[in-house]
């Protein structure tokens, strides 16, 4: 990988074709779209529709098919090749599934909220002795605390926290080494109504930071002002990539979800009724 020094002027995410193909199926198809670093999007779209491949692809976890060209398929912050390590520090990933992976994988009473947090520097499930944790790297960990209202966490167990107050530990992880973007998978999963609406408040308070934000869901709710941006993908493919007062309508998500979809708009917000 070249230095980091392009990062900052090249785009988020741009995929050129990007074909993912898994026992003998084309999970995600032709995947062409840009990203630019402080444009606020979201990757709306069913159940089996892709998201979920899409964020493995982002993440590194899959990869494309290549060109015969030679051309790459996906250049993240205008790299085609990552140290997993450097771009989880550009790109933090936020969702249910890591948040139960990570507390399974750590034994009762033995990781706090302090810790839960240090370890996003290691992209670790909490924190080893081999590990040098600086006071600069606690600062930090605080300020992130602080900026998530999270900071009486910070010497609670994670296994005696709540679903939400677990998300809001993770979101801090995932900013305390000050990454551009945020790609978040369905991030309000598990959590009950009144920890949904704080968790959106939270998200829109980070986009307001300067942090661009990915949201791959599957709820028109989840929508907050600050996202301008939304991609519809169905079975792998885009069906629509535009601004969200055109592509958000009864019409586009009747034929994304393939049923009769209404869509009221209250303000900024949207949501959408199943039915007339």
């Amino acid at each position: 990988m070249q230095g980091l020094k392009t990062t900052e002027e090249a785009p988020l995410l741009k995929m050129q074709g990007a074909t993912v193909v898994k026992n003998g199926r084309r999970i995600l198809d032709d995947l062409t779209l840009t990203i630019h670093q402080g444009e606020h999007t979201v990757i709306l779209g069913p159940n089996g529709a892709g998201k979920s491949s899409l964020i493995r692809l982002i993440t590194r976890q899959d990869y494309p098919l290549a060109h015969a060209d030679g051309t790459p398929p996906l250049l993240i912050f205008g790299e085609s090749l990552w140290n997993v390590f450097q771009l989880r520090a550009l790109m933090g990933i936020i969702s249910e599934e890591l948040q139960v992976s990570y507390i399974s994988r750590t034994l009762p009473g033995r990781t706090r909220g302090l810790e839960v947090v240090l370890s996003g520097f290691f992209a670790t499930y909490g924190v080893f002795p081999y590990q040098q944790v600086t006071e600069t790297m606690r600062d930090q960990a605080y300020e992130a605390l602080a900026l998530m209202e999270a900071t009486p966490l910070a010497e609670a167990f994670i296994e005696t926290m709540s679903t939400g107050e677990a998300r809001r530990l993770m979101i801090a992880r995932a900013l305390v080494s000050d990454p551009r973007a945020l790609l978040l998978d369905e991030p309000t999963a598990g959590l009950d109504l009144p920890a949904r609406q704080r968790f959106l408040e939270t998200l829109q308070k980070i986009a307001q930071h300067g942090k661009t934000i990915i949201l791959v869901t599957h709820r028109v709710e989840e929508i907050f002002p600050e996202i301008n941006r939304v991609i519809l993908l169905k079975n792998g493919r885009i069906l629509l990539d535009g601004d969200k007062e055109e592509v958000l309508t009864s019409k586009h998500l009747s034929a994304l979800f393939e049923a009769p979809i209404t869509v009221h708009k209250h303000q900024s917000y949207y949501s959408a009724v199943c039915g007339v």
